[in-house]
């Protein structure tokens, strides 16, 4: 009777075999459907290829069944969730899962340990039972293998080749001594040749640089501290891992580079790291916000006149140039456009002044209808001249030449630029269809950036006058305002005008307010009357030679057949004029 009972109870644990067998071949061919693997991870090429060698003292532990990914020589008998896949193990297994159900007490298996991940060494069928029952873990003499990059628990084999690539990254770099906290884990493999490229290069130019042969171990060191750590920061502070979050820093840090060279290559600019990460995430982030905002302005772009488009928020600018940009001066980067008119040498002049005040560099833009032209004599003849009068000038400049439509490639290349200084040889006139067609109009409205438009000769930008209603707009002309007056040393004159209900009489206070924080100090004058009137009138009273007023203040239809103060100032006013937004 005895024996019939345990005959009757290995039937049973058979039985539990041929089921899980079942189980195991179905999710064989659900795994190839989906294009993965079921596989368990073989121990001795994970150990090689992460380059584990060092091992730690036995320790007795209760395992999670999960973590265990792997085995040192049945890792084809198993799947990942230790379902048997041959038939020749139905006995051994059939035993085990009798003795389990018995309660007759099996001995711990023996794990070696990666980083969270775990092989086994013996008790496969014991773990497969086990797992099979429902435990959760497994008792187990556990080894800890010793590697230079961690193994997660739910490591894939494919996650493995990036483990293995970034171990043999860490051995042939040592970065991982030089640096202990360096984390360049990647999540796309074959890209970390591509970061021994940026080591090699930079070990390269140290060399030119120093005139010396660079130690390979001091290149490494020095990329990871001044090229790898500064685009990284630039990374957090932009909050890029919010707008990727699949990738790692270290993605990123590729990502952005390979980006910033690619604008480079289609700008003919040198772009800045900050700017090509922010771009990155304009262009690239699958973030509803950010997709939502390409395709709206796609779509805004496609079925609005130019003449008529609002352009970006007021604000914009300055918001994010004070969070992106940690250096003292405002005016970085300077667009100057420049045709062939003897007048667009004014811009430029009006721009080294800047430039040498700022200690920034011009970027120079000629625009030209064919593609031709673009490689063409004149074009050419211009870049040489635009370089040799920089050189002249002591300041940086590049002219990049572009095919397109002016006003809209002025725009566009604005977004890379802190200033836009242009000669004022059109102004816009009086007449409502001659507005709507106005290159100066559009640049003005679309533009994203403030406009300094210049219609004589250059001028120092010393005596300032502040055109200030405490609209949106005005409160960032009010901001170059104080800047220009603080850090250079401007006279500053605020002028407010009552007209009628446009402008309030609270104004000059909040002007007031804004100029005792930033330290400033103004002379003040209220008048009233039409505003373009009353500002050209105190402007030929006193030597100003700068005006700075808020673009555009109404809709942008309204403002075309109406006409507005900004048009009447800059057909009028014979000093540079800039117009903030």
């Amino acid at each position: 009777m005895a024996d019939d009972n345990v005959g009757m109870a290995y039937a049973r644990a058979a039985q539990d075999f041929h089921e899980a067998r079942r189980r195991a071949d179905l999710e064989r061919v659900l795994a190839r459907l989906r294009g993965e693997s079921v596989q368990l991870l073989s121990y001795e090429e994970v150990r090689q290829q992460l380059r584990a060698n060092e091992t730690r003292a036995q320790t007795l532990e209760d395992v999670p069944i999960a973590a265990i990914v792997g085995s040192v020589g049945r890792y084809t008998d198993f799947t990942r969730t230790f379902l048997p896949q041959h038939d020749q193990d139905e006995e051994r297994w059939a035993r085990v899962m009798l003795a389990t159900k018995r309660l007759e007490g099996l001995p711990p298996v023996s794990l070696y340990k990666v980083g969270e991940a775990y092989f086994v060494r013996d008790g496969h069928h014991r773990i497969s039972v086990a797992r099979q029952l429902g435990a959760t873990h497994v008792q187990s003499y556990v080894t800890e293998v010793m590697a230079k990059v961690p193994l997660e628990a739910d490591a894939s084999p494919d996650a493995l080749i990036l483990k293995a690539e970034y171990a043999a990254f860490l051995e042939r770099t040592h970065l991982d001594t030089l640096r202990p906290q360096a984390d360049l884990t990647l999540t796309a493999p074959g890209q970390y040749e591509a970061l021994e490229e940026h080591i090699r290069v930079h070990r390269y130019f140290m060399g030119l640089e120093q005139q010396r042969e660079i130690p390979y171990a001091e290149a490494v060191a020095h990329w990871y501290d001044e090229i790898y750590l500064p685009v990284v920061q630039v990374i957090r502070q932009r909050g890029l891992l919010r707008d990727f979050p699949e990738r790692t820093e270290a993605d990123l840090y590729l990502w952005v580079l390979e980006h910033r060279e690619a604008l480079q290559t289609a700008l003919g600019w040198e772009i800045e790291p900050e700017a090509a990460a922010s771009d990155l995430a304009e262009q690239h982030s699958a973030r509803p916000g950010r997709v939502a905002a390409r395709w709206g302005e796609r779509v805004l772009d496609a079925v609005t006149p130019d003449a008529l488009e609002s352009g970006p928020a007021p604000g914009v600018w300055r918001k994010g140039r004070l969070s992106q940009r940690q250096e003292a001066t405002l005016f970085a980067d300077i667009l100057v456009p420049l045709g062939t008119c003897p007048s667009d040498w004014r811009a430029f002049e009006q721009a080294v002044v800047i430039a040498r005040r700022e200690g920034g560099q011009l970027r120079g833009l000629h625009v030209v209808a064919t593609p031709e032209a673009q490689s063409g004599p004149t074009a050419l003849a211009l870049q040489e001249t635009f370089a040799a009068r920089c050189r002249e000038a002591g300041v940086a400049g590049t002219l990049a030449v572009e095919v397109g439509r002016v006003a809209r490639k002025i725009c566009e290349r604005a977004r890379w630029v802190d200033l836009v200084v242009l000669s004022l040889n059109h102004p816009p006139e009086s007449q409502p269809l001659a507005r709507l067609s106005s290159g100066l109009r559009t640049l003005l409205q679309r533009c994203p950036r403030p406009v300094l438009t210049v219609p004589r000769a250059a001028t120092p930008l010393e005596r300032l006058l502040l055109a200030y209603d405490g609209s949106a707009k005005a409160q960032e002309a009010l901001f170059v305002a104080a800047y220009l007056a603080g850090c250079w040393g401007s006279t500053l004159t605020v002028l407010t005008v009552l007209e009628g209900e446009t402008s309030s009489s609270e104004a000059p206070m909040h002007a007031w307010d804004y100029l005792k924080q930033q330290q400033v100090s103004a002379q003040w004058i209220q008048e009233r009357g039409a505003v373009a009137e009353v500002l050209l009138a105190v402007a030929a009273q006193q030597p100003f030679d700068l005006i700075l007023m808020g673009g555009y203040g109404f809709n942008a239809l309204l403002e075309v057949v109406f006409g507005s103060t900004v048009d009447q100032v800059l057909r009028e006013s014979p000093f540079p004029t800039l117009i903030c937004r």
